[in-house]
């Protein structure tokens, strides 16, 4: 059995469910986009091919083999994009939960059928239907559960937004000794520079005390403050737009001074090597087309 354990984003990890590149199928037409960013490079012809992104997933998964990481990967859907691990399903404590994603992407829980088997099975909930929440927006920091979300009334017309009041309301019903903070995040169809698609777009801690953060993913300025009151500024790292857009704050921790990031993250990768980070810098520029990066591609299951 496996013994899920998930408290926070940065302890020591033992064991993941790592996304694949293998198999992702032809660059999609522009209907079938599910963001802006992926619209943006399928109208440049700019959009990743399959090769680029195998090596660069065999690249983080080397990192985790140098950390003696226990790794599962999906078994191979045929044509058919399964990078984005964390999207289908995300650990609390030691409760699977998983999301009632868009209905498109079912068959990437069936995909990784064989690890779910490896849980007692009173660990696993599936949401009512109508609940939506993905993985991406859903962020653990100790005694907080922190969730991505939006509140706008057209929330039925964004397929960018994934979580929505009824996803919030479940996890607060679920784990009623946390402390379940939302935050209202900006959305667009069109601009991808203006699109936190989740909360892990636009903020993340990193090591104990210390944390990744974009002012303008919040749509309400408390929301913002309330994570600058709660790590302090001074331990926070601005992002600009453009680094947003790049995903900068989609790095992944594998210990409390780990972190995997981006190796043309420079600004940041200088800021965390300064406050005391080992940075293992992977290529992962092709991934990142998608609106996705390294904290997208990994659904941990086991941390200290």
């Amino acid at each position: 059995m496996l013994p899920l354990h998930i408290k926070n984003e940065t302890s020591r990890l033992r064991a993941v469910v790592l996304g694949t590149a293998v198999s992702n199928g032809p660059t999609p037409n522009i209907e079938e986009a599910y963001d802006p960013k992926s619209l943006e490079h399928i109208l440049a012809g700019t959009y990743p091919v399959e090769k680029d992104m195998v090596k660069e997933m065999e690249a983080f998964y080397q990192v985790f083999q140098k950390y003696d990481v226990t790794v599962f990967r999906p078994e191979t859907i045929e044509n058919y994009n399964q990078i984005f691990a964390r999207d289908i399903g995300f650990v609390i404590d030691d409760i699977f939960i998983k999301a009632n994603i868009l209905p498109d992407r079912e068959r990437e829980l069936a995909a990784i059928q064989y690890v779910l088997d490896q849980i007692d099975p009173k660990k696993i909930v599936r949401p009512p239907e109508e609940v939506h929440v993905e993985g991406g927006d859903v962020m653990l920091w100790n005694d907080y559960i922190f969730i991505g979300t939006y509140k706008g009334s057209d929330y039925k017309d964004y397929i960018t937004a994934r979580t929505n009041t009824a996803g919030v309301n479940f996890i607060k019903e679920l784990f009623p000794n946390k402390i379940v903070k939302d935050f209202d995040l900006v959305k667009s169809k069109i601009e991808a520079r203006d699109n936190a698609l989740h909360l892990d777009c636009c903020f993340q801690p990193v090591g104990d005390t210390k944390g990744i953060i974009y002012k303008r993913g919040f749509r309400e300025e408390a929301d913002y403050m309330f994570l600058v009151n709660l790590f302090g500024k001074e331990n926070l790292f601005h992002i600009t737009r453009d680094e947003m857009y790049h995903m900068n704050s989609n790095v992944f921790s594998i210990a409390p001074n780990v972190v995997v990031s981006e190796r043309n993250f420079t600004r940041l990768n200088n800021w965390l090597r300064k406050n005391g980070f080992v940075v293992e810098e992977i290529p992962y520029a092709e991934i990142a087309k998608q609106e996705g990066l390294l904290r997208c591609s990994t659904l941990p299951l086991i941390r200290d």
